[in-house]
């Protein structure tokens, strides 16, 4: 019997975000996974080579390569509904918990552990916390995108998702701001210096 972990993971592509947004460009869970991954890398990264941490670099890519795997079996909640309460948000957690476990269910028994510990993340962790920023820049960086093409829908979740990423009190995110961000408001003729 095959087993249908990968196939479902490629289903990621068709899974939309900013559903309830009109966008420029559209985005999917595939590719803005992949940038929480880059960004998440870079958090641990800044973490232990500018403030001396001892963040694990892997494991933080890890957690941002499949926080979003969930949603090939639950599509992609739209943020004020999954947070208009804590009695819904409860809910849809759970949810992406079981579906989680089920996906794991999708893998031969010897590699289950090993995908599991990327599925079901140790939410105490350093790592966890990266990614969750990650996650977080990744949507400021969409905004700002949108932004720069004068799609002024995205202004206040800008804002609001600049406000929460500050409120983290997270040396490695301020740093990444101050070197990084920057950088996303340029052009390509801007960034080649020319």
């Amino acid at each position: 019997m095959p087993c249908n972990f990968f196939a479902y993971m490629d289903r990621m592509k068709y899974i939309k975000r900013w559903q309830l947004m009109r966008s420029v460009r559209e985005e999917n869970i595939m590719e803005h996974s992949q940038q929480v991954a880059m960004f998440a890398h870079a958090l641990a990264v800044i973490n232990n080579k500018v403030f001396g941490g001892s963040a694990d670099p892997a494991k933080t890519v890890f957690y941002a390569m499949y926080h979003e795997c969930s949603e090939v079996m639950t599509g992609d909640m739209p943020t004020p509904i999954k947070y208009y309460n804590a009695s819904i948000n409860g809910a849809y957690k759970d949810l992406e918990t079981h579906a989680c476990r089920k996906l794991a269910d999708n893998l031969p028994e010897e590699l289950r552990d090993e995908y599991a510990a990327c599925l079901l993340p140790d939410k105490d962790s350093e790592e966890y916390k990266f990614m969750k920023a990650a996650d977080r820049l990744s949507a400021y960086v969409k905004c700002l995108e949108e932004f720069r093409c004068g799609n002024t829908e995205f202004e206040k979740a800008k804002k609001s998702i600049e406000d929460d990423l500050h409120s983290r009190n997270i040396p490695e995110v301020e740093y990444f701001f101050e070197k990084f961000i920057p950088a996303f408001m340029l052009t390509l003729d801007e960034l080649e210096g020319l």
